[in-house]
């Protein structure tokens, strides 16, 4: 580049991607290629990380250290990156793996150097010869092959769809994408060692990472790993050196031409089966379902994830321009008469991409770029060693690369243009369509790529879609804040000057929660004065909300609102509420934060203590706070002692009894939070840790699990967990004294209605009384349950009726099943009506004294039939308590 050109174009002076770094005698020993003028593109420099990002320190990967320059698109952890769009092309066909795209759905498995020679996998399921193979016997038994590979996430270039209307992932920008040598052993090699048995249909992969939903798995077609021409492989080495830990070290499956969710990283297990995987990433992630579902029938209806038309394999055509850069400016005086417009293209399935092409008017006409092709050059180069592993592909049409392609432009052209578009086209004839395909997962995004082009002044200015992640910028947005309707056929703009009418869809109905022309806007010290119980005031997603009148009668209890106040509380209202409750919200708006407002709440999650002496209490009301995951402790089949520790020894948590706190995990797929209330099970008195007795709802053929509580069992220990609190309208202070949202009440007599998991705060409050001699309450604790096992607490519960009291008559404990054993000496039969009459009538506790209350906590349904059946006999709602 020249330096008018220099002067002229205000970016990098690089014009063509960088050759590679000239061969020596003794690097090509190393490798093996033999011929020291062998034309085929080596890897670029690189430099492997070796300190720790600071904010990494905290987190499960603290040991892990990362190139700095990568853009991180789920905030801190876990660790889901691409590279500048700029930088990543700039290192030319190969990608260094620092800056190789990096998709991890949790913490990252650490496999210590001298333990990767014994690192073990299994190929197991509809085979003859099942077969358990060390790292160590791959590489003595098995011939290796290096081949060049482009892997994408099938989420690059989702941001676009996040403008557009928000999906259920995170924002990749045009930089999912990347390129390498990997070397390892043809998995139809193996398979076929293994022997598969007739009617085997799937090879299914399944990780050493262990998430919330279980570990990493998913699958393939068979036929398509015996497939010599699929080119499918179990990786060791990337680019000449050992995979490193956020790339699979020490071995990953490497499936060409698919989406990246198929090449599974940290491999443990090939499973073959008859049909497709059931592992839960299989099945919850890498679809694209039909564009008319929403978020909400997506959630609530499983059988779109089940279907295996909607399962994503093969990439789709796709192209991004790289040059221009995001807002490069070049100027029209003294410029160059030429510039040269350059990007990348790929295609899916082994097809090759064909042609790429520019349009200056919005596709009227198209002009051919050229493009080259680098993978062409291994296949020329004949069978050879490169990086331990041979090179033969001269015999394979198949195309697993992307290309790189540039074309020059008069200045003059785009200086009278508004816009560049980019389609390519692959073999098949499979060309970009010119319009968003939006589904709920945001997946094989790949409209035509467009920047656009602003004349200012003496200079042109380039503007891409979007950045990735939070960052702002990008035409997309602008026009979207502008009020443009990106979804109406013309990127959002009005095409006036050629008379041409916008078509407007109709719009997403979502559920308003604003007032109607509200145009008020509040401040942060306005938020600031109502961050009290007083007139709590709290924000969800940007709108500011007046929370004085669910004091008394929200079911959370009032103090869930007043730890809301003066808050950004999105994530735990979003999460928690249903759509009625969010219907009813306009009614509670009183305006709009501003932008500083909003800034300055953004950082307010996780913030340090000034103090830095250690917190003698756990719980924070207003803030979440991070407790480690210690321990697992089965107590049934469905059933789990959750044992937490806090962030020092002698640290209490600080939770009343009868209250509950709230827990945070993340969605390992969409990065949501799932948010629950739980009372822990742990002695009020113990330091330094907590206990959380947890029912696991499985996934059945009828119905999907709890996102929690599956989530929560598959959590690896020594996973940071969230919690929040104390919230909950209730608290049992002593001796018959209680506190109902703020007031005070004393009672003689408790009637404890529970049901399943729901015995854990009635548990807590049954403890405390039965545990302080001096206290007189008389306590009827009617457990119900199906099976004899499924009855949680029940020894603890047992010891405590027995210890020794003052008076006789202070505890009454009934156990009630609906599917008893024949030697079942307890109550049968469901907590209904008649076995409420016998044991719970109101005349029994008082008459129409108000010296009693019911305490009742259990599933939906039990509550509904437990609260009509208590009207009946004599009990006045405010005498119930629901948790």
């Amino acid at each position: 580049m020249t330096e008018e050109e220099n002067k002229h174009l205000r970016r990098m002076p690089v014009d063509l991607p960088p050759t590679p770094p000239e061969s020596d005698s003794d690097k090509d020993s190393e490798s093996g290629c033999g011929d020291e003028n062998v034309d085929i593109p080596l890897p670029p420099p690189s430099s492997v990380p070796n300190e720790v990002i600071e904010i990494d320190k905290k987190t499960p990967d603290g040991w892990l250290p990362r190139d700095p320059r990568l853009i991180r698109l789920t905030g801190v952890h876990p660790f889901n990156v691409e590279a500048p769009l700029s930088d990543l092309y700039n290192e030319g066909f190969l990608t260094s793996p620092e800056l190789f795209y990096v998709r991890n759905h949790g913490h990252v498995p650490q496999v210590k150097d001298d333990e990767i020679m014994d690192w073990e996998f299994s190929i197991e399921g509809m085979v003859h010869n099942p077969i358990t193979l060390s790292l160590r016997d791959l590489l003595e038994q098995y011939e290796s092959k290096t081949y060049p590979i482009t892997l994408v996430c099938a989420g690059n270039r989702r941001k676009e769809q996040n403008v557009v209307r928000k999906t259920k992932g995170f924002s990749w920008g045009a930089a999912g994408v990347s390129t390498a040598l990997f070397t390892g052993v043809v998995m139809g090699d193996l398979l076929r060692k293994a022997k598969p048995k007739r009617g085997a249909r799937d090879v299914c992969m399944e990780g050493a990472d262990k998430l919330p939903n279980g570990y990493y798995g998913t699958s393939v077609k068979l036929n398509w790993a015996l497939d010599e021409n699929r080119g499918m492989m179990l990786a060791y080495k990337m680019n000449g050196e050992a995979l490193r830990p956020d790339h699979g070290k020490p071995l990953r499956a490497v499936i060409p031409g698919q989406i990246g969710g198929r090449s599974v990283k940290w491999l443990k297990k090939l499973i073959i089966t008859a049909e497709p995987s059931d592992n839960w990433y299989h099945i919850y992630d890498n679809r694209v379902l039909p564009t008319m579902v929403s978020p909400e029938e997506s959630a609530n209806d499983p059988k779109w994830w089940t279907d295996e038309r909607y399962a994503i394999y093969d990439l789709s055509t796709n192209s991004a321009i790289a040059y221009p850069a995001h807002e490069e400016q070049l100027g029209l005086f003294g410029a160059p008469d030429r510039y040269r417009v350059k990007g990348y293209a790929y295609g899916g399935g082994g097809r090759r991409v064909t042609r790429v092409e520019i349009t200056l008017d919005k596709g009227k006409t198209w002009r051919l770029a050229n493009i080259d092709y680098a993978e062409d050059r291994y296949r020329e180069a004949g069978p050879r060693e490169l990086f331990g592993g041979k090179l033969d592909m001269e015999w394979r049409e198949s195309c697993f690369c992307w290309c790189f392609w540039n074309l020059d432009i008069p200045v003059s052209e785009l200086a009278d243009a508004k816009d560049i578009f980019v389609r390519a086209m692959d073999e098949s004839m499979n060309v970009q369509p010119r319009d968003m395909y939006w589904s709920v997962l945001g997946m094989m995004n790949n409209p035509w790529f467009r920047i656009t082009i602003a004349k200012e002044g003496d200079y042109l200015r380039f503007e891409h879609p979007t950045q990735p992640a939070l960052m702002p910028g990008g035409w997309m947005e602008r026009v979207k804040k502008a009020g443009g309707n990106l979804a109406n056929g013309f990127w959002g703009e009005q095409i006036g000057a050629e008379g041409t009418e916008a078509v407007v869809e109709e719009a997403v109905k979502e559920i308003v929660m604003t007032k109607e022309g509200l145009k008020k806007v509040i401040d942060i010290d306005d938020l600031r004065k109502h961050d009290k119980a007083e007139n709590p005031w709290f924000v969800v997603n940007g709108e500011v909300y007046d929370g004085t009148a669910f004091l008394e009668g929200h079911p959370g209890g009032a103090q869930s609102i007043i730890s809301a106040a003066g808050l950004d509380s999105t994530d735990e209202f979003m999460a928690i509420h249903s759509e009625t409750a969010k219907a009813m919200m306009k009614d509670y708006h009183i305006g709009s934060l501003d932008e500083e407002g909003k800034a300055a709440l953004a950082g307010e999650d996780h913030q340090p203590d000034e103090d830095t002496n250690p917190r003698p209490v756990f719980l924070d009301t207003r803030s979440w706070r991070k407790a480690i995951l210690h321990s697992k402790k089965p107590v049934s089949w469905d059933t789990r002692i959750y044992t937490y520790k806090l962030e020092h020894d002698d640290q209490a948590l600080g939770l009343p009894t009868g209250q509950h706190l709230m827990m945070r995990l993340r969605d390992p797929v969409t990065r949501e939070a799932i948010i629950r209330s739980y009372t822990p099970t742990s002695e009020q008195l113990a330091r330094g840790y907590l206990e959380i007795l947890i029912k696991i709802y499985f996934d059945t053929p009828e119905r999907r699990g709890g996102k929690m509580s599956q989530a929560m069992d598959a959590l690896p220990i020594g996973h940071f967990v969230d919690f929040k609190g104390p919230i909950g309208k209730f608290e049992y202070r002593g001796r018959g004294n209680c506190s109902i949202n703020g007031q005070e009440r004393s009672v003689k007599k408790l009637l404890m209605i529970c049901g399943g998991s729901g015995v854990t705060p009635i548990y807590q409050v049954f403890r405390a009384i039965m545990r302080d001699r001096e206290d007189t309450t008389q306590c009827v604790l009617l457990d119900g349950n199906r099976q004899l096992e499924d009855i949680l607490c029940k020894a603890e519960l047992d010891e405590l009726a027995a210890l020794p009291s003052p008076r006789e008559d202070k505890c009454k404990l009934l156990y009630t099943l609906t599917k008893a054993p024949e030697d079942w000496q307890g109550l049968r039969g469901r907590i209904a009506a008649p076995l409420l009459k016998e044991h719970a009538d109101k005349k029994d506790f008082g008459g129409d004294s108000s010296d009693a209350m019911v305490l009742i906590c259990g599933p939906e349904a039990l509550e509904k039939s437990v609260h009509q059946a208590l009207l009946q006999i004599g009990w006045k709602d405010e005498d119930l308590l629901f948790f």
